[in-house]
């Protein structure tokens, strides 16, 4: 029987390895595609591909077990469960109402807001700018109150003195550019890439330090081509995957 290929991964030495053995292989498990198949390599394979003990692999199993991502059967091996999540799809379709009823259904709480440094790897998108505006949000869902991800704004100063932080609890960035303050957006550019959360992004979240998340960079231009706003946000892997859609 085929069994299902794990990503790799590079251990650091000053973690606990069977956390890190098992974060990977549950991103690898929730991120996987519908026909990959469920049974998972033998403890002695899992041990060898992520050069660990089996005693160490055992643990990271065990972990994933007792969270409900696989089965373990005697004789028979160890299984993804079907039923294993694979998060809400976050859909990017290619319009500005589309990326603003993505960001919308959920509470958001401003944590700060004010003047900040423009970080040197987004300098190229504020030529000429010291300083912007930093926005920071943490979006949780509505029903459980569970925070689903955390979202960190880099806005033009101009720009972001027209913004009442008050909107910014009630509606999406993208629609509070455009509709209260008037932009003129002409193109939205979107990247998404897995990371491992950071300890501040693990605390915002609730999640274990090393969880998987989705890390998005939004940049918003307006109608002469500048940027006005840098979004970045971190969403919670176990909950959110990415869907792209292109029309012909």
């Amino acid at each position: 029987m085929t069994t299902f290929a794990p990503d790799s991964l590079d251990l650091n030495r000053k973690l606990p390895l069977w956390y890190q053995v098992s974060q990977s292989l549950r991103a690898s498990i929730l991120g996987r595609s519908p026909e990959a198949p469920l049974r998972l390599p033998t403890e002695d394979a899992l041990a060898a591909h992520y050069g660990v003990s089996v005693l160490t692999m055992r643990q990271a199993l065990k972990e994933l077990e007792a969270e409900g991502l696989i089965s373990r059967h005697r004789r028979r091996g160890t299984f993804i469960e079907p039923s294993a999540q694979r998060g809400a799809p976050v859909r990017l379709l290619g319009s500005v109402d589309a990326i603003v009823a993505q960001q919308s259904g959920m509470s958001t709480e401003l944590l700060g807001h004010g003047p900040t440094t423009v970080p040197s790897e987004l300098s190229e998108h504020f030529p000429g700018l010291a300083e912007v505006t930093g926005f920071r949000r943490l979006r949780s869902d509505e029903e459980t109150g569970e925070p689903t991800n955390h979202a960190h704004n880099y806005v033009r100063p101009e720009v972001a003195a027209r913004i009442d932080p008050a909107d910014l609890t009630r509606w999406p960035m993208t629609k509070v550019l455009r509709d209260a303050v008037g932009v003129r957006i002409s193109r939205i550019t979107d990247t998404v890439e897995a990371r491992l959360a950071d300890p501040e992004t693990a605390r915002l979240l609730q999640i274990p330090l090393l969880s998987p998340i989705l890390h998005y960079t939004g940049i918003t231009y307006d109608e002469d081509g500048r940027a006005v706003d840098v979004a970045r946000i971190h969403y919670r892997g176990d909950r959110f995957s990415f869907t792209v859609t292109l029309d012909a």
